[in-house]
This record gives structure tokens, C-alpha cells and sequence, in this order.
């Protein structure tokens, strides 16, 4: 009995815990933000606000501007620009 009672303490923990780290990766692969900081590639994610299921905008930094685009389910909407000379310095 004693074994396993202290099965249950040590494995209950560990897969809550499991558990949580998965929703937590899954959250942050949703929101779309990068996993990895410092990438040099040529369009980056500023910023992402979710608005509802399946809808977001997001702020992209492309070419030394920035951009808002409306994301949804089915099409990426070209919202506005940033017309400052040094967006995203």
C-alpha cells in the first residue's frame, strides 16, 4: 500500500506537469510568435493580438517598415503602414 501511495505522489505531479508544459507550447504555436529569439530572417513578428478563434492582427517588420495585417481563417488583409523612416529601430 505504502508503494503505491507514494507511486501516486510522485507521478500525479509529473504528468499535470506534463500536462501543462504541453498547453503552454501550444498557446505560444497558436499566438504565432517565434519559438527562437535573434532570427535573421528577412520578415519578422513584431507583435500578434488575438481577437477571437482563428483571428488575429499581427504586426510584421519587413524591409525596415512595419506593417498591421488582419489574420483569419481563410485570408491575410493588408491593413496599414508604418510611414515612419525608421520603423521597427
Amino acid at each position: 500500500m505504502f508503494e503505491y501511495i507514494l507511486r501516486l505522489f510522485i507521478l500525479v505531479p509529473m504528468i499535470g506537469g506534463l500536462a501543462w508544459g504541453s498547453l503552454w507550447l501550444w498557446r505560444k504555436a497558436q499566438m504565432g510568435l517565434p519559438m527562437q529569439g535573434g532570427s535573421a530572417r528577412a520578415a519578422q513578428m513584431v507583435d500578434v493580438l488575438p481577437l477571437g478563434p482563428g483571428t488575429k492582427l499581427a504586426v510584421v517588420a519587413f524591409g525596415g517598415r512595419e506593417v498591421l495585417i488582419a489574420v483569419t481563417r481563410t485570408q491575410i488583409t493588408l491593413l496599414a503602414e508604418d510611414a515612419r523612416e525608421n520603423a521597427g529601430a
